[in-house]
């Protein structure tokens, strides 16, 4: 990580990290599919620790779960000092990819996965289940923006970090 890559904080631009975990998750995806592959969506990014300006990062990803066109690519970011050998987990992140056909941009069929090992059919189960509950908060957040009632007034916004502006 060069020091162009350095933010306010003096650490590397979490936006740094998250475009070099774009790109490992294209070339993971693209790489299973044989197709161009876009971001269609990234679950939570947590920064477990920073990454520091001279650090070595490595990426490491996987194809977890594998839909008609669609395939969830797992991404594990490593950092390490080499000058000390001390190799920290930085990230982990899920990004859902999807493939295109690259005369018609609609999605592509991809292949499924072939299941070689206890580690792979756990991670397979287990971005099923994320791809199921990603729906269904889809669908919680819809009846929740439903049910909101945007007539308010000072009281109801009462122990919120906000005012309504006068006017």
């Amino acid at each position: 990580m060069v020091p162009s890559y350095e933010n306010f904080g003096g650490k590397v631009h979490g936006g740094v990290v998250l475009s070099l975990m774009d790109k490992i998750a294209y070339a993971c995806a693209a790489s299973h599919s044989k197709c161009y592959c876009v971001t269609a969506s990234v679950d939570k990014v947590d920064f477990l620790n920073p990454v520091e300006v001279g650090e070595i990062l490595t990426l490491y990803s996987s194809v977890n779960y594998t839909g008609k066109s669609s395939m969830e690519i797992g991404i594990r970011v490593e950092s390490e000092n080499f000058q000390t050998g001390v190799i920290r987990h930085t990230n982990t992140s899920y990004f859902t990819m999807v493939a295109l056909n690259r005369d018609t941009k609609s999605p592509e069929a991809i292949p499924g996965l072939l299941l070689e090992s206890d580690e792979e059919i756990r991670r397979f189960l287990e971005g099923r289940l994320r791809r199921k509950v990603r729906k269904l908060q889809r669908h919680e957040l819809e009846q929740a923006r439903s049910e909101i009632d945007y007539d308010i007034d000072e009281r109801s916004l009462e122990g919120e970090n906000c005012k309504i502006a006068a006017g």
